[in-house]
Formats: C-alpha cells, structure tokens, sequence
C-alpha cells in the first residue's frame, strides 16, 4: 500500500500562511520517509499569537527559512500522482489550494481523502475524531501541532484502519470503507464532497 500524509502549520488565520509542512511517505505499507520544511510566509514577520500558542512555531524560527516557490518543485513532485490524506483535510487542502494561487501556481495533480472521515467510518460512536485522541485510542506516539509529527501520526492512523480491511491498494480500500475521494487536477479542485472548483474561482 502506498500513500502520503501531509500536514500543515499556518502562521495567521489565513489559509495563504503556511509556516511549516510535513509529509510522510508510505510505501509498501510502512513508513519509510518523513519530510519536514519550515516555510517563511509572505505574512512575515507577522504570526498571531492564537497560531504561536498551537504549534509554537515564532517568526523568529523561520527567518531564514525557504520561502514556498522554494520548496514547492520538491512538494509537487511527491505529490502528483499520489494519494494524499490529512486529519482534517479540508483545511490542509484550503492551505494548499491559497498557498498555489497566492504565488500563480499550477496544481499538481493527485486524489486526496480526510482520515477524520474515515476514522468516523471504521469506529463509529466516538465521543471526538482529534487526531490526539485516536493516536490515543491506537497507541500512536504524538507531539501534537508540528507537521511532520501530526503528518506521520496520521500515516499511522490509516495503517492502523488498513489493518482492519486488507488490501494492497489505497484506492481500493477507500471503496471499500466508502470513505470519499476529492482531487486536485491542473484546472480546479474537488471536494471529497463533490463540490467541484476551477482555479481562479471565488
């Protein structure tokens, strides 16, 4: 089984302020690679406190970071033609899809679904779907609310789903578990909910 996990952290409110990106790669049902970068935002040196409170990541520690233009040609190419999945995608995504259109970028192209939805799916009646507390519930090791610990937690996480229902094929499990599948693609996005939006769109 083969699939990456992304997470993101943001400096400000805004979707367009990434400050730091994680991403593990699965391959052959394991954890064999986690990327981290910290990320300079055009936001800088502004963060809000409320963000500096959650991750802990301060102006200071991504002063001499790479900005996103710099990183990007590395995160594309992980990401086209993969399968994708983050706790919470939805904001994971706004932050990408902001991100690419704040700098004039192209989508690249991959499927991606949310590990919120498919934990809602495989263990229902949960009191919360926080990614703390199924970490919790399958004891993942987590340091919560930095990329590359919350992007591997998750890989975890949807190891730990997979184990349940064996298949050699991301795709197939999602089917499966009839857990939904959105997509970027070069023109727009799609929501695993179907909502479907040209780049460029309000």
């Amino acid at each position: 089984m083969e699939f990456l996990a992304l997470d993101f952290e943001t400096a400000t409110a805004q979707p367009d302020s990434p400050c730091e990106l994680g991403i593990a790669v699965v391959r052959g049902s394991v954890v064999r690679e986690v990327r981290n970068w910290l990320i300079k935002p055009p936001q800088w040196p502004y963060f809000s406190p409320w963000n500096i409170a959650v991750h802990g990541i301060r102006p200071q520690d991504v002063a001499d970071a790479p900005r996103w233009k710099e990183i990007w040609g590395e995160v594309a190419e992980l990401l086209d033609g993969s399968t994708v999945v983050a706790h919470n995608a939805a904001f994971d995504m706004s932050v990408l899809r902001s991100t690419l259109a704040g700098h004039g970028l192209p989508h690249p192209t991959f499927q991606y679904f949310c590990s919120v939805s498919m934990s809602r799916k495989l263990w229902p009646g949960r009191t919360s779907y926080g990614l703390k507390h199924m970490c919790d519930m399958h004891g993942i090791p987590l340091k919560h609310h930095r990329a590359a610990n919350d992007a591997e937690a998750t890989a975890e996480l949807v190891l730990r789903a997979t184990d349940q229902r064996p298949s050699f094929d991301i795709t197939q499990f999602l089917l499966d578990a009839k857990v939904k599948i959105g997509g970027f693609y070069p023109g727009g996005h799609r929501t695993p909910g179907g909502k479907v939006t040209a780049v460029g769109a309000q």
